[in-house]
């Protein structure tokens, strides 16, 4: 599988939490979890004066702008490319063109290497969330995501649960 990369797609104005939500729902209909990671609006505060009342709010650093951590192919060109209000990504002519880890520095988005502690095989326990305290075996790391996959038993069956890597604990 190719490595996964920072790509920026224009949107129509206004239309970026609409975007985001539409490629998040193709998502989980296409399951591609494992090729497209994550779609985001960067956002910075900013500390705006009305009628004399400071009031700190959320504007887009980049109106028009969304920024998508994928694995480039036809299906996930394809994907994004055709969501309603995405006229395009940014590159020249056709070609995407991946940000480089300098340019996402800066926007408080940068890919950290985690030095994991476990393997396939070795039992952990759920630190925190839902299955805080539940013990399961590993049956799947997918770095490029920070999950886990464990198997948990549910109502008599064993059920693969995904974890972030900071919700387990090697026992």
């Amino acid at each position: 599988m190719s490595e996964a990369n920072w790509y920026v797609v224009h949107t129509y104005s206004g239309y970026e939490n609409k975007v985001k939500v539409d490629i998040e729902k193709t998502i989980e209909n296409r399951n591609l979890h494992d090729q497209i990671l994550e779609v985001t609006v960067p956002m910075q505060d900013v500390v705006e004066v009305k009628n004399g009342v400071k009031k700190q709010v959320q504007k887009k650093m980049f109106p028009g702008y969304v920024l998508i951590n994928m694995v480039m192919n036809d299906e996930t060109w394809y994907v994004v490319r055709n969501t309603r209000g995405v006229t395009g990504f940014v590159g020249p002519g056709s070609k995407p063109v991946p940000l480089s880890d300098e340019e996402m520095c800066p926007l408080g988005i940068q890919s950290s290497e985690v030095a994991l502690d476990f393997e396939l095989g070795d039992a952990v326990t759920v630190i925190s969330g839902a299955w805080e305290g539940t013990v399961g075996n590993i049956k799947g790391i997918n770095e490029s995501k920070q999950s886990v996959t464990i198997n948990v038993d549910m109502f008599g069956r064993e059920t693969p649960v995904e974890l972030n890597f900071t919700e387990v604990k090697k026992m």
